[in-house]
């Protein structure tokens, strides 16, 4: 789709993991190549974001901000999408699908940002849609008042908070959000079973 290139990001610490979450394996795939899979089933464009995965045939940038978290890798995310629209997902939300960002996308119009909520009532600003102009510059001044958290961003700008019930009869829409931080939510993720790609 020439509207979005999608980016992901892995340049976090993983230290909760206690080793790269990218490079867990999850059904004969690593994390990083599951979720690349699942962003081309809906744009060519895919590039990693704080991470070279080279070895893996996936073309990546550094990091502009290594040490501003979340925030600092969709910046180097939007400063080098040359599309109208960037597709930010991280590296360690493994069952999101491209019938999710189906969804998400068709959902844009008249929006600057479109943000999925999981059931719980949590957004999710790193499974979602920036259009890069506005949410570029936004991003900037926010970096230079010394705020880093992507809601700061999605408060600045005309944001499409997308509700769980309008996802949730998608296939799999129940794992979409499945957040793998620690040993312990690898070990449940693995029982999660496959089919949802």
């Amino acid at each position: 789709m020439d509207q979005v290139e999608a980016f992901i990001l892995a340049g976090g610490a993983s230290s909760r993991m206690g080793t790269d979450k990218a490079r867990l394996s999850l059904d004969g795939k690593l994390f990083i190549q599951r979720v690349a899979t699942i962003l081309h089933g809906f744009t060519a464009d895919v590039t990693v974001v704080g991470q070279d995965f080279e070895d893996l045939g996936l073309q990546s940038v550094s990091d502009i901000h290594p040490k501003l978290g979340a925030l600092g890798g969709i910046h180097t995310a939007l400063a080098h999408c040359h599309s109208e629209w960037a597709l930010i997902a991280a590296c360690d939300l493994p069952f999101m699908t491209s019938a999710l960002f189906q969804r998400l996308f068709e959902l844009r119009h008249e929006h600057a940002a479109v943000v999925p909520v999981q059931q719980d009532l949590i957004p999710q600003p790193l499974c979602a849609f920036y259009k890069v102009t506005p949410c570029l510059e936004q991003t900037i001044d926010l970096i230079s008042l010394g705020r880093r958290r992507p809601l700061d961003l999605l408060e600045q700008v005309h944001t499409r908070w997308v509700e769980f019930s309008e996802l949730e009869d998608l296939p799999g829409a129940e794992k979409f959000f499945v957040n793998i931080n620690t040993p312990e939510d690898y070990y449940e993720a693995r029982g999660k079973g496959v089919g949802v790609d």
